[in-house]
């Protein structure tokens, strides 16, 4: 997955990297990428066996992406070398230090980066975060960042602020819209729908999954609705009559424009 398929990813697909009798399963549900998990999904006992486990899938022509260990554990050096010898995609948890996510980008030797900012301190430094050249998106980690501020991770009000705050940084640095953080409510479609409607009004572009069954609704959630696309080709269609031109009562001017062309986009991504 290169950087740009990966600024594009709607579904980003969790998979312990201790079974490998998944991987296959998962990158055949039509998810835009496979994140193969080391970190929180593999218990410190089975690190070692997990990174062996990811090595042969990788080496027998497997794709996905890595979530390394963090920082300061005692797997993450060889979990980057591992991503520096498969020139793969590497998901960094708790990023929050841009000096440090800089040398991550450095040790993988150019593979594009995903800062998972799941911390307080990672919603502060987002901006810095988001701006280390190598680091493609941004990923909030609802979870560990309702735990660390002592609230319910599935609460759109508690994280509200540090959700907008990732959406502000990523525009701000010129990375890719972000990918927003996990639904646990796996089988509760009414959660995962509210969840990916709230997502998208805040302006995140993707979703991590930790289900297959959550693929096919976060995939159709992030896709223009067809009212939507046929307002943004009313739209062009009247730019390139050129002067000032109205669509539906408004004016069209450059940010409108740039909408349309991007849902446009989305609407190629998604066909």
């Amino acid at each position: 997955m290169d950087s740009d398929a990966l600024s594009a990813a709607r579904t980003l697909l969790f998979v312990p990297g201790d079974r490998p009798d998944r991987f296959a399963k998962a990158a055949a549900t039509g998810a835009d990428g496979v994140i193969v998990d080391l970190e929180d999904a593999v218990a410190p006992a089975r690190k070692d066996a997990a990174r062996a486990e990811v090595q042969a899938w990788l080496a027998g022509g497997g794709t996905g992406i890595v979530r390394v260990n963090a920082p300061g554990t005692p797997w993450h050096e060889d979990d980057l070398r591992l991503a520096a010898e498969r020139r793969i995609p590497v998901v960094l948890p708790k990023a929050e230090d841009p000096d440090v996510v800089a040398r991550v980008v450095a040790a993988v030797a150019g593979a594009p980066v995903v800062a998972l900012i799941e911390t307080a301190a990672g919603v502060l430094a987002a901006r810095a975060v988001c701006g280390v050249d190598g680091v493609v998106r941004a990923a909030f980690g609802n979870v560990d960042l309702a735990a660390e501020l002592g609230v319910d991770h599935a609460d759109h009000t508690a994280l509200s602020h540090a959700r907008q705050s990732v959406v502000l940084a990523s525009a701000a640095a010129g990375a890719a819209p972000p990918i927003d953080g996990v639904t646990t409510a796996i089988g509760d479609d009414e959660a995962l729908r509210d969840d990916v409607r709230h997502a998208v009004r805040l302006g995140f572009t993707g979703k991590l999954c930790i289900h297959p069954s959550q693929v096919g609704p976060v995939n159709a959630a992030f896709r223009p609705s067809e009212d939507e696309l046929a307002w943004a080709h009313r739209v062009l269609e009247a730019a390139q009559a050129g002067g000032v031109a109205r669509v539906d009562g408004q004016m069209v001017d450059a940010p409108v424009i740039a909408r349309a062309r991007s849902l446009v986009a989305l609407e190629g991504i998604s066909s």
